[in-house]
């Protein structure tokens, strides 16, 4: 499964992170950018309340990938979601738009703007959850 936005500096690589580190044991993650952006700090900060380490991923674009055998894309803006189209006009690869908010337009505390990257963290980590039918340990 990819993950797609715009810089791959944020939101694609957060759930990229999730998916590995919930389901990496049964489904490939990977992440690209419509165009390469810099490390974001409150990305790494959010997904280390987690546990996550996300301090080493280096943000790359499509033309980055090693592979481009994806059973699915899920793009993050809209963006990403016409490159991804064009980058799977000859492919038989579901593409699916998750509307996903930018957190780097947050404005405010560093508090505020830590509780935004925090929402988009958890909405990805829930729509993860859902594509994948996810139950915790004990759940019928």
């Amino acid at each position: 499964m990819l993950f797609a936005c715009s810089q791959n500096a944020v939101r694609s690589p957060m759930a990229e992170a999730l998916g590995k580190h919930y389901f990496g044991k049964r489904v490939y993650f990977a992440s690209a950018g419509t165009r390469r952006g810099e490390k974001d700090a409150f990305a790494i900060a959010v997904m280390d309340e987690l546990g996550i380490d996300m301090s080493k991923h280096k943000p790359h674009t499509f033309e980055d990938l090693e592979d481009s055998n994806f059973d699915l894309i899920v793009t993050l803006s809209p963006e990403a979601h016409h490159k991804a189209l064009e980058f799977t006009r000859h492919f038989a690869v579901d593409v699916v738009y998750w509307p996903t908010i930018d957190p780097t337009a947050t404005e405010g505390s560093r508090d505020h703007i830590l509780d935004a990257y925090r929402q988009v963290r958890d909405g990805l980590l829930k729509r993860i959850e859902d594509l994948l039918d996810y139950r915790p340990m004990g759940s019928v």
